[in-house]
């Protein structure tokens, strides 16, 4: 049964339910299932979990986009919750947010920070790049999730190579070591949620050039939905 809305969001939606209505979060969640077709959050969760084309593997790269406000930060920090919820590390690398901010969103996603606090780190250093990167994951197991955010500022210092080998070298990697990165991605202005229900790669945005085929697969967010492909 298709969701009426990611699943991040519902938990949003039960949230607000159990904050307006004074009632515990569980049952919210409930409500909200049973909203969905579902008898209980917890089948729905399962279903979920199993039906959403999101399955990933050690080495792949993936990138999420969308236009400002349309929840790509919280995919894939749910994505990173789920890596550490099957026993895996998981590491966001942010040239935009502080660790308050990153920190701040989890409970939009229904989850608790302080559960995942040894197994999640933060990084906010400005010298954020490909080889920055691969030396802070030296010690990395198979199955860590990297989130890297954003894509288009990975070169933005001029003393860092150019996109393309920065993301060939994380994608080289990845393979080697069997770890799976995540990129935020900003779409172009230009794209039209009136005319196209989602952005495609076509409308990733590129100041500088950058082979798109390195990615392996990629999810689009827009207005409440997310969709998942495999590059070609």
């Amino acid at each position: 049964m298709k969701l009426s809305a990611p699943i991040y969001h519902l938990k949003r939606r039960a949230k607000r339910l159990s904050r307006d209505e004074n009632i515990p979060l569980h049952e919210a969640l409930d409500r909200v299932a049973v909203e969905e077709g579902y008898v209980g959050w917890s089948l729905l969760a399962a279903r979920h979990a199993t039906a959403e084309p999101n399955r990933l593997g050690p080495g792949d790269l993936v990138l999420i986009g969308a236009r400002p406000g349309q929840g790509k930060t919280l995919k894939s920090l749910e994505l990173a919750v789920e890596a550490m919820k099957a026993g895996h590390r998981a590491y966001f690398f942010t040239l935009e947010y502080t660790v308050k901010d990153v920190i701040d969103r989890f409970p939009a996603i229904g989850a608790d920070y302080a559960a995942f606090a040894e197994r999640f780190e933060i990084d906010c250093s400005d010298a954020i790049s490909a080889s920055y990167i691969t030396q802070k994951l030296a010690q990395a197991p198979r199955g860590t999730l990297v989130v890297v955010d954003y894509l288009q500022l990975l070169d933005q210092r001029r003393e860092n190579p150019n996109l393309g080998e920065q993301v060939l070298s994380l994608r080289s990697f990845a393979r080697e070591r069997g770890v799976i990165m995540v990129f935020i991605s900003q779409i172009d202005r230009s794209y039209d949620a009136d005319t196209k229900p989602f952005p495609d790669i076509q409308d990733i945005r590129l100041p500088n050039p950058l082979d798109l085929r390195l990615f392996d697969k990629t999810c689009f967010l827009n207005r409440g939905g997310a969709l998942f492909q495999s590059v070609p």
